[in-house]
């Protein structure tokens, strides 16, 4: 059976009072949305077109590497064009019929949103192709020779996917999207700007050296500056006045063994291991993923963006490979043809 939400609550392991917290966190319109000015541009067009012509905006497919803002930039969508939307993903749409389910429910100008649509089933993207093109559902009744088509109209609604892998899209499913965009990275001072957005709906005193001191360790990642921010106040409220300077933030991120780079013990261990078991690369990510115990779609997902923006991976046709960059930041040596070791 299909889950659906029609508050936008994120899909996160918090606690009900960090969700809630989070949620207030999200911003609700593009003015109090930081970064992703290209993307932010094409939508305020699209958007002031749908409504001045009266019709929904077209279908939107959102990708690029998680805690971007795909789910918040969704919502500010549907707050945008004033539309009610409902919130899913695909591994909770099993069967075509739960996708019946949700669609037929829908008003004109509703927006359903579909988190992790790369995971939809192939039965269920067949049902789709239909819907979003011509905005008719197709329903077989009984099985057999007795097996009857039934087609049903549906409103005019607009589906929003987000997708960290949209090379896993059938190609008939993506063509169906009439806007296609990519979140990319923040900037340092973007994200600082979120920190101390943040900070202000926390209630919380932040100063400017901390702020970037956070935004330089949140691996570009508004969620993951969110999260500091909320670990370094526990910090600050338990180790101090409440007030985050960059001595507090420095000694919150070092109990949290978050370095200068934003790398956590895992993307170190990560590193380490492909230096330490294979000189530096190339490697399988399969291999990789068995020398750490980690499932290969988290490496692929989490760990690998991030560390190939900042230079520190390189993704070459034999397997993944650390860079001189990595080897300077871990303080490492590369071993030589001749078992000589020198420093890189």
């Amino acid at each position: 059976m299909a889950i659906e939400r029609v508050v936008n609550t994120g899909a996160n392991d918090n606690t009900p009072e960090e969700q809630e917290l989070e949620v207030t966190l999200r911003p609700q319109d593009f003015a109090n949305y930081i970064g992703q000015e290209r993307i932010k541009q094409n939508l305020k067009l699209a958007i002031t077109a749908a409504k001045k012509r009266g019709e929904p905006i077209d279908h939107v497919l959102l990708h690029g590497p998680p805690g971007l803002g795909k789910t918040t930039l969704a919502s500010v969508i549907a707050n945008e064009m004033g539309a009610q939307i409902r919130i899913t993903s695909g591994p909770a749409i099993d069967r075509a019929g739960d996708l019946a389910s949700l669609l037929t429910n829908l008003q004109d100008g509703d927006i359903l949103f579909i988190d992790e649509i790369h995971r939809l089933n192939r039965s269920v993207e067949e049902v789709l192709y239909s819907a979003m093109e011509d905005f008719k559902l197709d329903i077989m009744l009984g099985k057999g020779p007795s097996a009857k088509s039934l087609r049903l109209d549906l409103p005019q609604f607009t589906i929003i996917g987000a997708t960290t892998r949209t090379g896993s899209l059938a190609a008939p499913l993506r063509d169906r999207f009439g806007m296609i965009h990519r979140l990319e990275f923040y900037q340092t001072e973007e994200i600082a700007r979120i920190i101390k957005r943040a900070a202000q709906i926390l209630g919380v005193k932040i100063s400017e050296d901390a702020a970037l001191q956070l935004a330089g360790r949140a691996r570009l990642t508004p969620r993951i500056a969110n999260r500091l921010l909320k670990r370094v106040r526990d910090y600050a409220d338990v180790n101090g006045d409440g007030i985050i300077d960059a001595v507090i933030s420095t000694s919150a991120l070092a109990l949290l063994e978050v370095d200068e780079l934003g790398l956590d013990p895992a993307d170190r261990r990560m590193l380490e291991a492909i230096i330490d078991s294979y000189n530096g690369g190339p490697v399988g990510v399969e291999t990789i993923a068995a020398l750490l115990a980690e499932e290969r779609g988290t490496i692929e997902d989490f760990h690998e963006p991030y560390l190939m923006q900042i230079g520190l991976l390189e993704r070459t046709p034999r397997g993944r490979k650390v860079t001189p960059k990595a080897y300077k930041h871990l303080q490492k040596r590369k071993h030589t043809p001749d078992d000589q070791s020198s420093l890189v």
